[in-house]
């Protein structure tokens, strides 16, 4: 009897140890440094029925995504979903290629980034579909220069030391700002910067210049560490946008649909209420509700892709196979479907560059 006691509890023991290192190799599926917080807001909804669908979402934490992250925060994704009798879960990244990365990996089904990342994942083989804007700034992203820096034009960047992400948006504007000083990417010593490290060699002197993004760009300049020496205004628009892996936009064209109504909700709530949005995801993003109100000024939020955002996604296509950046050319057309969208979207653009609206 105390042989076969001895027995079950070894059996019972070893299963779950078993369990334990399930789990445990379970969460070393992705590298921690890859994901702020991933899948810590998983959020359920049943049908009628009991049943559900879940959305994946791959986010990242940054002001430019501000519509997306006000959906969330305010249960704009929630409510919308559950309309479809759907779920979603969470998971934030640090930058696009991230993002496309747990895309291929099969681990979300969709995510947003700018443009460059964007095209990126289409050319190298990942069936996507962009099926709305999120939006856009032309000075949202800028060269940068340490205050006390004596380069004072573009053209005084040749032969500099200058940090930006590669496969980024950002590198898309630096190639764009030399060539209307005659010159290419080449003609700079590049280093390949995430943007936490680009404030961090900024601040040292250890590069010249670096090539980033909103919330840096407002924040470096308030610090009065660095100062814009050019950014996007009438040469990119800047556009970030939320791309479906396709398999799943056609498999659930109505979660498509409620996801990007949250979408514009979450930009209506800036435009017609900053201080409440403002509050609920300042935070997310490490600032000030006050500084995030003064980062949306360089902003319009909306899930409408005009023709002017179809053509400047075109741009960077075009310009990214080009210069060799893309594994194949991307066929635009293709890759954007404005399908998805609900009929009233026109009617509700985000501008936030009208200082009109309070911000």
């Amino acid at each position: 009897m105390r042989s076969r006691i001895g027995g079950a509890i070894t059996r019972i023991t070893a299963v779950i140890l078993a369990g334990v290192m399930a789990v445990a190799l379970a969460g070393c599926a992705w590298p921690s440094e890859y994901i702020a917080d991933a899948g810590s807001k998983a959020i359920r909804n049943a049908g009628s029925d009991g049943s559900t669908t879940t959305l994946r979402i791959a986010a990242q934490p940054y002001p430019l995504y501000s519509d997306v992250w006000v959906a969330h925060e305010l249960g704009y994704l929630k409510e919308e979903l559950a309309k479809e009798h759907a779920s979603y879960t969470w998971d934030s990244f640090k930058s696009g290629p991230l993002v496309n990365e747990a895309m291929a990996a099969g681990n979300d089904d969709v995510g947003y980034a700018a443009d460059l990342p964007a095209v990126i994942a289409k050319s190298t083989g990942q069936d996507v579909t962009i099926v709305s804007n999120v939006a856009y700034g032309e000075k949202a992203l800028a060269i940068m220069v340490p205050k006390d820096s004596p380069i004072k034009t573009v053209a005084d960047l040749r032969g500099k030391k200058v940090g930006y992400a590669t496969g980024s948006y950002a590198q898309h504007l630096l190639a764009l700002l030399l060539a209307k000083q005659g010159m290419t990417l080449n003609d700079v010593d590049t280093a390949n910067l995430s943007a936490e490290d680009q404030v961090a060699a900024i601040q040292a002197h250890n590069v010249d210049a670096i090539v980033i993004w909103e919330q840096y760009v407002t924040k470096l300049e308030t610090e009065g560490t660095a100062r814009v020496l050019a950014d996007g205004t009438g040469v990119k628009r800047g556009n970030m946008v939320s791309y479906f892996t396709t398999s799943y936009a056609k498999a659930h064209p109505d979660i498509v649909r409620a996801y990007n109504r949250a979408v514009q909700r979450g930009a209506d709530e800036i435009n017609s209420d900053p201080d409440k949005a403002a509050n609920a995801v300042a935070k997310d993003f490490g600032v000030s509700a006050d500084l995030l109100k003064k980062i949306w000024k360089h902003f319009t939020f909306t899930t409408e892709l005009k023709p002017d955002d179809i053509a400047a996604i075109r741009e960077v296509a075009d310009f990214a196979w080009k210069n060799g950046i893309l594994k194949s050319q991307v066929d635009v057309d293709k890759l954007i479907d404005t399908g998805y969208l609900t009929a009233n979207v026109n009617s509700k653009t985000t501008n936030t560059n009208d200082t009109t609206k309070g911000q």
